[in-house]
């Protein structure tokens, strides 16, 4: 007989200053994925708003603020517009492969250039090696790295150019982490390249949608998430599609490419 499924106990963290919107304050609330139920209980929660870090679900729980909304694009809706296509057709020789996750070398310098330009004083900057590897490694649901690589030459592998830590749920796939080479001449628009490969990735897969963590209005560093449409937001009453004048509205200046 199947043990029980066990309801899981939640915790609150210690407000802390907010990194998206200076001067306020931020709290989450968690729990921790352990045992064999860990993949229902990541599902489940996921699709109310819960991220993934490493073997702990957490979300937003911040005092009187709601700023941060869980985004999830509809893959099978999803229409490339014409720069989106062209982004498409420039990579397509890229080689894509979803790698088991584990950690690598390559895989870490890529990321320690990628903080470097683009997240120099942020949060992650002080990683070292092992709190990388504890990153990819330490999941408790099913979970790749996709990597972009430059095309093979001479049957050697092409460069690491692009990285994304990956989860696969039962309604879509989540992008946990994603870097690249921000600063490679010829290989500009990498962030937005990889969330488009994830969304042809998951109709390929059957999978209704891509999810790209928490969207902040008025915050630059988030705007881009936007881009993706039909994209849909969790309110109280459940997801719904994300209207145009919202969108419109909360148009700023790209600072980074980055999930969250």
């Amino acid at each position: 007989m199947t043990a029980p499924f066990r309801f899981p106990r939640f915790f609150v963290t210690s407000p802390a200053p907010c990194p998206y919107l200076p001067g306020r304050l931020e709290r989450k609330v968690f729990t921790e994925l352990s045992g064999p139920h860990a993949p229902e209980l990541n599902d489940a929660l996921g699709r109310i708003g819960f991220r993934r870090s490493q073997s702990v679900a957490y979300r937003p729980s911040c005092a009187g603020c709601t700023a941060c909304v869980s985004v999830r694009v509809v893959a099978d809706q999803f229409v490339a517009n014409a720069t989106q296509r062209k982004l498409i057709r420039r990579h397509a020789d890229l080689d894509v492969s979803a790698c088991k996750a584990w950690a690598t070398d390559e895989q870490f310098d890529l990321l320690r250039r990628y903080l470097s330009s683009r997240h120099p004083g942020g949060g992650m900057a002080g990683m070292d090696e092992s709190d990388y590897a504890d990153m990819v490694e330490q999941s408790p649901v099913k979970s790749y790295v996709i990597e972009y690589r430059e095309p093979s030459v001479a049957g050697r592998r092409g460069r690491l150019v692009g990285a994304c830590l990956t989860d696969q749920q039962v309604d879509g796939l989540s992008m946990i982490y994603s870097f690249f080479d921000a600063d490679h001449p010829e290989r500009q628009g990498l962030g937005n390249l990889i969330i488009l490969d994830h969304i042809l990735r998951a109709r390929a897969a059957g999978l209704a949608y891509v999810y790209l963590g928490y969207w902040v209005k008025g915050s630059a560093r988030m705007s881009y998430k936007t881009r993706y449409r039909p994209i849909e937001v969790l309110g109280p009453k459940g997801w719904h599609l994300l209207e145009e004048d919202a969108i419109a509205s909360s148009r700023l200046p790209l600072v980074a490419d980055e999930l969250v």
